[in-house]
């Protein structure tokens, strides 16, 4: 199965909203005396502002090939959110109808935009009921996909072709830092993201160590299990391992609670300017927490899945934070205070460009 092609630098002109996946950018956001770096691989540049359209394309191309989904058929998911967005612009450009299997836990920015794109959103749950229902959303679209002609269940959980699509990103890794990647650290939901990209860029960089993250209270790390509020990861109580977690490539598993990931991503917010979303505050509070103990010169990447911007309601929203008991200013300074330690230098500003004088215009 050969993953969809990719830029590794984006086409002037392009027919295809899915043609602008890819070639999405890295932004060092500290480094330590000793010049080991951290550096955000910004998923947020892809087209819907997530990483997860690279599989949700390649799924559906995969599809395709084996013959499972015919013209004008139906694509059927069960989705949080950033998934469903990639399919639903997969499926509009290739004129297929699209089927979003939702909670209420989704941000509400995700369901609003898969709706603009024509997607049909099917609730497992009533309204104001903002539970994680992964096992109850994946049972529901199985059977849907079962029940209806030229209908295709992508089951992104366990669909190889989740992984094949991140193959790209261990490509553009290799060819932006010449092979010199260090540790790669990444959330750990369907397990697609982090472990396609890992096996892939082990054959280039066999040494790379592979850090996964999911949030407390997820059971793919072991338990114990609760709820929790970081979206489009981990795996809840009741829902199947993804198959996508391949455990004997993983050199470690992480735990970070909500409190510390929402934290993160609101110093990050304030301290540079780059919204980055709750799991992906998970992600860099783990890395942080690591490039001080690595060595003078190394490099760890951290796959950042998604922009914060979808977030502005909840994670992103004092009153939403505070009646979940999820503020913590302390753990928000403690992780500035980290940023302004790693931080040796502050970048500094290019010059603005000349204005055009009457003459010019």
């Amino acid at each position: 199965m050969a993953p969809s092609p990719h830029p590794l630098h984006r086409p002037a002109v392009v027919r295809r909203v899915s043609e602008l996946i890819g070639a999405t950018p890295l932004f060092e956001l500290c480094r330590t005396e000793s010049d080991a770096r951290l550096l955000l691989k910004l998923e947020q540049f892809n087209p819907t502002g997530t990483a997860k359209i690279r599989m949700a394309r390649q799924m559906v191309v995969d599809a395709e090939e084996r013959g499972l989904l015919r013209p004008g058929g139906r694509i059927i998911e069960s989705t949080s959110g950033n998934t469903g967005l990639g399919l639903a612009v997969v499926a509009a450009e290739r004129g297929y109808t699209f089927t979003a299997v939702v909670d209420h836990h989704a941000a509400k920015d995700k369901l609003r935009a898969m709706r603009a794109m024509g997607t049909e959103l099917v609730y497992v749950a009533d309204a104001g009921d903002d539970d994680l229902a992964t096992a109850a959303r994946e049972e529901l679209a199985e059977k849907m996909a079962a029940e209806t002609d030229n209908a295709y269940f992508t089951e992104q959980h366990n669909n190889p072709a989740n992984a094949v699509g991140y193959h790209p990103v261990a490509h553009e890794l290799d060819a932006a830092l010449d092979g010199r990647v260090d540790v790669l650290i990444g959330a750990v939901g369907t397990g697609g993201g982090l472990f396609g990209t890992g096996r892939e860029l082990r054959r280039t960089v066999p040494g790379v160590r592979i850090v996964g993250v999911e949030p407390e209270g997820s059971i793919a790390f072991g338990p114990p299990a609760h709820d929790y509020h970081q979206s489009g990861t981990g795996t809840p109580e009741g829902a199947t391992i993804g198959a996508m977690v391949d455990y004997d490539l993983l050199d470690e598993g992480v735990k970070v609670g909500d409190v510390a990931a929402f934290a993160t991503a609101r110093a990050v917010a304030r301290r540079t300017g780059l919204l980055i979303g709750g799991s992906a505050g998970g992600v860099v509070h783990a890395a942080l927490a690591r490039l001080p103990a690595l060595p003078p010169g190394a490099t760890m990447v951290a796959l950042v899945n998604d922009g914060g911007e979808k977030y502005l309601d909840t994670v992103f929203d004092d009153d939403w934070m505070a009646a979940r008991d999820l503020l913590s200013p302390d753990v928000e300074r403690a992780v500035e205070d980290t940023l302004a330690k790693l931080r040796r230098t502050d970048p500094v500003p290019s010059p603005a460009p000349a204005l055009p004088t009457q003459d010019q215009i």
